[in-house]
């Protein structure tokens, strides 16, 4: 197969699209920021059981599932940039439906709400993820995704400290619905900005016939990639455990005996999420000199003592250690992405949108530790789900990205594209 040059990421020409498709991490870190306090307020002010208030990761996480390989369909035809622009629009039509869905005080429509605007960031995801990794040099992926990761991170510290700002408005009340509407309205006006943005904007397509990697690995059939079908598995497990860890962290707060209020308790979210966002940039730094596959796997070992602490429920200390998974968490995502889409080829399109759809991760563990709970085991022993998931992680990062016959992928050796 000829070796075709690829897009340096430091070109000058490439430096307004890499900008501009990291502003997309943002706007989902912070929609996703924001859901689980959402999941507490509803639970204040619309009457909602704690279970049932997990329907909105399911209904979240869900449209991962159900748009993720459609979106990637449509940007195998028409290209990253109308997949873009495509899931911002969604992404805005969500966030003005929850007006009328607070008008009505209607759950059921808040979850309409909530799926389409997920619909919507499942389309970006589908398309910035593959697109950060291939706009540069190979050996070079995961850190770039985790650099472009990061800005998640901001965006998803910021959510939950204003909406503890604005839906609790301080107090231990749970606030009112007309905060919802205010918070969103402004969302939905800022996501359209950002399409016109992208609208005006030339960005370089980059054609799957362009991404080339070694011939040996670029004509097998995508599920023969044994990087690609474990790091499915592996992203599914570890989006579960973060999902599972932040919907019900405002609960384990209020239930541990220590008086924090719901407000104080979406505050202490918003702090994790900046060990999560630290965590981020320390990783990304960090790569430089771990190979990304063995950072991975200590962080999930590491995590997996952390959630026995939370499980022991030792006041204060558990608290802090359940903030401290979020650091241990922070470079997961992009790492298995990257890992799991590396080297593929042709394929990395529709192997990418496999493993956004792996999200859906996300709508079954808030769902099982809620089920834990209304069978009167404690918050605390919920977290038993988030544990078995970081196993899996912890599996992925020290043998399961590893394609057949023991080559590995997270070094950089093999050559692609003319690069080592």
């Amino acid at each position: 197969m000829e070796n075709v040059s690829r897009p340096a990421s430091t070109d000058k020409k490439y430096l307004v699209p890499l900008i501009l498709v990291t502003s997309l991490f943002f706007l989902w870190g912070f929609a996703y920021g924001l859901l689980d306090v959402l999941n507490k307020h509803f639970q204040m002010t619309l009457k909602v059981t704690p279970e049932r208030s997990t329907l909105l990761q399911a209904a979240y996480f869900g449209a991962y599932f159900l748009m993720a390989y459609p979106a990637g369909l449509f940007m195998n035809r028409f290209g990253y940039k109308k997949g873009i622009i495509g899931g911002l629009l969604f992404y805005a039509l969500g966030a003005f439906l929850f007006y009328p869905a607070a008008e009505k005080a209607s759950f059921e429509f808040f979850l309409i709400a909530l799926f389409i605007l997920a619909s919507g960031l499942a389309c970006l995801e589908t398309a910035a993820n593959p697109y950060i990794t291939v706009l540069g040099e190979p050996r070079t992926s995961e850190h770039r995704l985790n650099l472009s990761q990061c800005f998640n991170g901001v965006g998803a510290f910021l959510g939950p400290w204003l909406a503890s700002e604005v839906f609790f408005g301080g107090k231990e009340q749970g606030g009112n619905l007309q905060s919802v509407q205010v918070v969103y309205i402004v969302i939905g006006s800022m996501v359209l900005v950002v399409a016109g943005l992208f609208f005006r904007t030339p960005l370089p397509e980059i054609r799957e016939s362009e991404i080339v990697s070694s011939a040996d690995l670029d004509v097998k059939p995508l599920m023969h990639h044994r990087n690609f079908t474990g790091g499915v598995v592996a992203q599914f497990f570890y989006v579960a455990a973060q999902v599972g860890v932040a919907a019900l962290f405002v609960n384990y707060c209020t239930e541990s005996g220590n008086r924090i209020s719901n407000s104080d308790a979406a505050r202490l979210l918003s702090v994790s999420l900046v060990l999560f966002t630290v965590g981020r940039f320390v990783g990304t730094a960090l790569m430089r000199k771990i190979s990304p596959h063995k950072l991975l796997s200590s962080y999930a070992y590491i995590n997996i003592i952390l959630c026995v602490l939370v499980m022991w429920n030792w006041g204060w200390f558990s608290i802090g250690a359940l903030m401290v998974v979020f650091f241990f968490e922070s470079i997961m995502f992009p790492t298995i992405f990257a890992l799991g889409v590396k080297d593929l080829g042709h394929h990395t399109k529709r192997a990418s949108s496999f493993i956004i759809m792996a999200i859906v991760g996300g709508a079954v563990a808030p769902k099982i530790m809620g089920m834990l709970i209304s069978a009167r085991y404690s918050t605390a022993f919920s977290y038993i789900v988030p544990l078995i998931c970081f196993v899996v992680v912890a599996w992925y990062g020290w043998s399961g990205f590893r394609v057949k016959g023991g080559s590995d992928l997270a070094g950089g050796s093999l050559k692609i594209g003319g690069v080592h």
